[in-house]
């Protein structure tokens, strides 16, 4: 199993890093969670900022078209 020879495809995982809407967020949960020796009683007001920001990211990222390999497989059935 893998992709066929001479097949189209892009690493998804390079532009991925191109945007980190959570990432303030998730900093400082985790600078809270350092200071605090782990214990996220004392983080709960970055543990809601952070689920907060990760709730209003779920719905808009995702694509309805499918991902760039999709129609690079679906482009290149035409071609043959």
């Amino acid at each position: 199993m893998g992709r066929k020879a001479g097949a189209l495809y892009i690493n998804p995982k390079k532009f991925g890093s191109l945007q980190k809407p959570c990432m303030k967020e998730m900093i400082s949960f985790l600078n809270c969670l350092a200071l605090s020796h782990n214990n996220d009683d004392k983080c709960v007001r970055q543990k809601e900022l952070l689920s907060a920001c990760m709730e209003a990211q779920s719905g808009r990222n995702r694509k309805a078209g499918g991902s760039i390999n999709y129609h690079l497989q679906r482009l290149n059935r035409g071609r043959k």
